[in-house]
């Protein structure tokens, strides 16, 4: 493409009001043409592409979004997160650098995907950020967001010493572990499995430094325990860490001794750990309280042919020592 004499390549390094003196329209300009001033100077236009649903971006969110950036005349990004099934969470605030992205994102709504124009003071100001974008760049970015949580009593929570948060109203605690499971649940779901295991124990260390104020309390935060256990204990077994695993789902058991998953996810650590006497001990109970589980029943299969082969594996070794006895005789 030229435009003027002056190739595309050398347009993305020539200010824009060099580029008014030889009348060019950018893209960019043809495309600001039907966007959205969020802000009324200009400086952030926005496309919605698709648009999403429930409430906005809160301001203390954490955000998992897909973005790509890019310059002008560049049909390449110069960062994108399209190389990953499951991107990261980002703190606003904290993780999302770019001052007009940030902003951008409080306006849209969960599944959303919308295009933006930064004008330089929103993006990289005056100086750019060489090699890969010029000085004064207007650039544009493509986001979806895939999911957000808002995290803003959870980190007002973490900041407060401990006897600071045992003086905050049990329903507020209670509000923060839900969020916490929330984002190990979707830390978890995206197979990013330390970093829930993280967030559940974060959990678990809240629940033990809180002093309950009398009985009814102790009975909540105890029951409040069970979930982020049996948690922690399906998360090592997906980090092939079986012993403890086991040891998370004793802990239910301590608690609640007939717990059916708990009971459940000690034969899974136990059978990984090739003990089959006791992973047969805690799925028999298992299916006592759940005699029709499909999933208590194909494990159990699985131990009996694990089983089967173990001591057919012993037969085979001992037949050859038995053998190898004789020849020694002869």
């Amino acid at each position: 493409m030229s435009t003027n004499g002056k190739t595309s390549r050398i347009l993305q390094f020539i200010a824009p009001d060099e580029r008014r003196q030889f009348g060019i329209e950018t893209p960019f300009q043809r495309l600001s043409w039907q966007m959205q001033d969020i802000l009324g100077d200009g400086g952030i236009l926005k496309e919605v592409v698709h648009a999403g649903e429930g409430p906005p971006v809160p301001k203390h969110a954490s955000v998992s979004i897909h973005f790509s950036g890019f310059i002008e005349y560049s049909d390449a990004p110069f960062e994108t997160t399209s190389h990953l099934k499951f991107p990261r969470m980002m703190k606003l605030g904290r993780d999302v650098t770019l001052y007009g992205l940030e902003l951008g994102l409080l306006t849209m709504k969960k599944g959303e995907f919308s295009r933006f124009l930064f004008k330089p003071k929103y993006a990289y100001g005056d100086l750019g950020c060489p090699p890969h974008i010029p000085p004064l760049a207007t650039v544009l970015y493509e986001v979806q967001v895939l999911d957000f949580l808002d995290s803003a009593q959870v980190d007002e929570l973490m900041d407060l010493s401990m006897e600071e948060q045992n003086n905050v109203p049990l329903s507020t605690f209670l509000n923060v572990l839900d969020t916490q499971r929330s984002f190990g649940n979707l830390c978890f779901n995206k197979k990013r499995y330390e970093d829930a295991r993280e967030r559940y124990k974060q959990a678990m260390t809240l629940l033990q430094n809180r002093e309950p104020v009398d009985e009814e309390e102790k009975k909540c935060l105890e029951e409040m325990k069970l979930p982020f256990l049996l948690n922690l204990s399906l998360t090592y077994l997906k980090l092939e860490k079986p012993q403890k695993a086991l040891c998370y789902g004793q802990k239910v058991l301590d608690i609640s001794p007939q717990n059916t998953k708990a009971l459940f996810r000690c034969g899974q650590a136990c059978l990984e750990m090739n003990d089959y006497e006791k992973a047969q001990d805690y799925l028999t109970l298992a299916q006592v309280n759940k005699p029709f589980d499909p999933d208590i029943n194909t494990l159990l299969k699985k131990l009996a042919l694990c089983y089967k082969d173990y001591l057919d594996k012993e037969r085979e070794m001992c037949s050859k020592m038995f053998s190898g006895f004789k020849g020694m005789e002869k």
